[in-house]
């Protein structure tokens, strides 16, 4: 990475008229939180950001002081008015850093799904180049105006060949000097007008490149009010990014002397969880019904469970639900009981352990992991009790973040893509390895997920991204 300070500046001065709100854009929630909220704790959260500081609708600062005490967002060094349009918000950022030399990486506030590979390539781009921009190719014919009307219809002037052709996103970012310098050329011309800074140092500093980093389709602005509609089901529907591995030191720091409840344990991926927790210092309890004959759908032997822990280590900071069933067939010839039982272990089984364990991990600022299925986005055939209990748990993980953010109190969920575990071996038999995770990939990633200051998110655990083109070709061949 960069030996320059990476400095990221959260650009939040939109005022949401667009939306038809009298609340900036960047204060609507989505998925449980407000956009921005997601945002700066992506930023905050990534470990090649040193600084983070947030131009903010004037009016509006204390919302954002209230977001940044409430998730500990301790990369945070300013707050600051935003002003009446873009590049002068930028410049009052300029201003306020000091004269050292530094990255600066300017992002939207209203682009929540900011994926952290994108800030690792941009920093890293930053290494060679004194400005960076992030695109994505256009799917659309992109066409351009003449300028005037025919018969009251505007005219084509020309079509651009698309393949030359990118449509910008955010961050763009800068070595500090290249920045300054570009607007202390624009302030020299009194046509001035720019809609982002890329084209401040195109106009004015030609001499230097403008590098292009490759963005996603998922790192949407959210701008009209349908925007708010897309991006909060590309939270529900679609993949974040596994939190980065930590270092011996980091699961250490977070794990060592804290209390770990695995409900699942006894085997697959409770079972790898636990064990990883507990060679990192944890007091790790596990309860299944195999091992201590603890049934999730069973209000009391949650209680009991919960009574058992505190009994013995005296606080809870984490606690994992694993447990699950996964039972197939047309559901026009599932039995009574197998109906039951399903619901109550798969969807009744995560509520009764959220609303017991909610009063400990408030204490302690824990965190509750839940577990979900790929399934859930589209219900089945052979599936329906089963997809049905997953959608639901990724509705109330994304409901108990909205409900117990004020508490510090996180929720999670993960969505691991077919994993080689006991549970499915029972229901599909034996198949083929290659094509199936190892509980121990995806109880890391868990581990990291559980550890982490996120929360609301569906985290994807897969071998390939699931918008990439080989992971569409897999969905039409399992249709």
């Amino acid at each position: 990475m960069s030996e320059l300070r990476n400095v990221a500046v959260v650009l939040a001065g939109g005022v949401g008229s667009r939306v038809g709100l009298n609340i900036p854009k960047q204060l609507i929630k989505i998925a449980g939180r407000p956009i921005m909220e997601h945002t700066l704790d992506i930023l905050n959260s990534h470990p090649a950001i040193d600084e983070v500081v947030i131009m903010m609708t004037p009016g509006y600062l204390d919302k954002v002081r209230e977001i940044v005490k409430r998730n500990d967002f301790e990369k945070v060094s300013q707050i600051l008015e935003g002003a009446d349009n873009r590049n002068d918000t930028t410049q009052r950022a300029l201003a306020a850093l000091d004269d050292e030399e530094c990255n600066v990486i300017l992002h939207d506030a209203v682009r929540p799904l900011l994926s952290p590979r994108i800030v690792t390539d941009v920093v890293k781009a930053l290494n060679t180049h004194g400005a960076v921009d992030v695109a994505i190719p256009s799917a659309d014919t992109i066409i351009s105006l003449a300028g005037k009307e025919i018969d009251g219809y505007p005219v084509i002037s020309s079509v651009p060949p698309r393949a030359m052709l990118r449509r910008g996103q955010t961050p763009q970012a800068f070595k500090l000097s290249v920045i300054r310098s570009a607007y202390t050329e624009a302030a020299k011309d009194p046509e001035f007008a720019a809609t982002d800074d890329c084209t401040v140092v195109l106009k004015y500093k030609p001499e230097v490149p403008v590098a292009v980093v490759q963005g996603d389709d998922r790192n949407m602005k959210v701008t009209e009010p349908i925007d708010i509609y897309i991006a909060d089901k590309l939270f529900q529907l679609t993949s974040n990014d596994v939190p980065a591995p930590s270092s011996e030191e980091g699961y250490r720091a977070a794990l060592e002397g804290k209390t770990v409840v695995v409900f699942g344990g006894s085997y697959g991926i409770g079972a790898d969880i636990a064990a990883m927790a507990a060679r990192y210092g944890a007091t790790v309890k596990i309860f299944s019904r195999s091992s201590t004959k603890t049934h999730v759908n069973r209000r009391e032997d949650v209680v009991a469970a919960r009574d058992e822990v505190l009994a013995e280590t005296g606080r809870i900071d984490y606690v994992v639900n694993t447990a699950g069933v996964l039972p197939r067939g047309l559901l026009s010839e599932t039995s009574d009981e197998t109906i039951y039982e399903s619901t109550e272990i798969n969807y009744i089984g995560p509520v009764l352990v959220a609303q017991t364990f909610y009063p400990e991990l408030k204490k302690t600022g824990g965190s509750l992991l839940l577990f979900t299925s790929s399934s859930y986005t589209r219900g089945r055939a052979s599936y329906s009790l089963y997809s049905s209990a997953k959608a639901a748990t990724v509705n109330l993980t994304q409901a108990l973040a909205d409900e117990w953010s004020e508490d510090g109190v996180r929720v999670n969920c993960v969505n691991p893509e077919r994993t080689g575990t006991p549970m499915r071996t029972k229901a599909f038999g034996q198949e083929d390895p290659s094509g199936l995770l190892e509980s121990e990939t995806v109880a890391q990633a868990s581990l990291d997920v559980l550890i982490s200051g996120r929360t609301g998110h569906v985290i994807d655990v897969r071998k390939v991204d699931p918008l990439s083109a080989e992971s569409m070709v897999a969905l039409q061949d399992n249709a």
